[in-house]
């Protein structure tokens, strides 16, 4: 094996004297807190002095080796320009690696949340079909079926009962009855204002039992007219007299309610979903049954 010559071996002595130098400082940064200013500018001075130390006692090192001018480029050159070449590239290296590190985990966490996802939706579709929601659809479906009903969707926003109201007056417009939420929810709170003694007692206070007040009942019908409020059988009930129309609520479970029989007149239907939404209860209105696809005719 060749001996190494002494500038070999002051430039691997160097070499390892920076590296300790590299380590100690990374070791002094981890020992301070970052939210510590002035303790972080008092390492920051301790930092640079360290190395000023260290390149000063390099450089008389260099100085002392009797050598030529040229071994004297060479040495420098080993020390300074290789090693500072050496010290960035493993510091790039270093930084690349954190970064690829951070992507790669963010990946995993998108991935994994990604799976528990699918599988909760998974899970909610198997319990859907297995739950009272499914079933009450099919059973809708049945007694709709009857009729040549079927159901047709009506947004849950909290007027959906006047919504499948207005719906079902649009697809009878030839009549000339139409009306729109607004005005549904107005002549109904009107109406309801009008005939007191037929709404009042059986509207009572949730919290004591007690049958409304006036001021209660008064505000019960501003909350009719004027906000999202959903409506019932109360509502309904003043709708037939509104409309002059009788109004039948297919359920699942139940019979079907009819309100205001004693018109004559075609009567608008409804369908009454208890489980359809999370929310609470919910009121689609009908359209004629569409005729399935002739598999002959694909």
């Amino acid at each position: 094996m060749e001996e190494e010559t002494p500038e070999e071996q002051l430039v691997k002595q160097q070499r390892k004297e920076k590296k300790d130098l590299q380590a100690k400082i990374q070791s002094m940064k981890n020992a301070v807190p970052k939210n510590d200013k002035k303790r972080r500018k008092q390492l920051t001075e301790e930092i640079v002095k360290l190395e000023a130390d260290l390149s000063q006692k390099h450089e008389e090192e260099i100085g002392q080796l009797q050598s030529t001018p040229a071994t004297n480029v060479k040495v420098e050159e080993l020390v300074n320009g290789v090693e500072t070449v050496e010290v960035e590239d493993r510091e790039q290296e270093e930084v690349k690696q954190t970064r690829v590190s951070k992507a790669q985990k963010r990946r995993e966490k998108k991935a994994t949340q990604d799976k528990e996802r699918e599988s909760r939706i998974a899970e909610a579709e198997v319990e859907n079909l297995q739950g009272v929601r499914h079933q009450e659809g099919v059973k809708l479906a049945q007694k709709l079926a009857q009729q040549q009903l079927q159901i047709k969707e009506i947004s849950s926003d909290g007027h959906c009962m006047y919504r499948a109201i207005e719906d079902q007056l649009a697809q009878r417009s030839k009549a000339g009855l139409t009306m729109n939420v607004k005005r549904l929810r107005s002549q109904t709170a009107e109406f309801m204002r009008g005939h007191v003694d037929d709404f009042l007692p059986f509207l009572t206070n949730p919290n004591t039992g007690d049958m409304f007040t006036t001021e209660e009942f008064e505000k019960y019908c501003s909350e009719v007219e004027l906000t999202a409020a959903w409506g019932g059988q109360l509502e309904l009930r003043a709708l037939t007299q509104v409309l002059q129309l009788p109004i039948e609520v297919i359920q699942a479970d139940t019979p079907a309610i009819k309100i205001g029989e004693e018109y004559k007149s075609e009567q608008i239907t409804l369908v009454y979903m208890r489980h359809a939404y999370g929310l609470g209860e919910h009121y689609n209105s009908v359209e004629r049954l569409k005729e399935p696809a002739n598999a002959e005719d694909s």
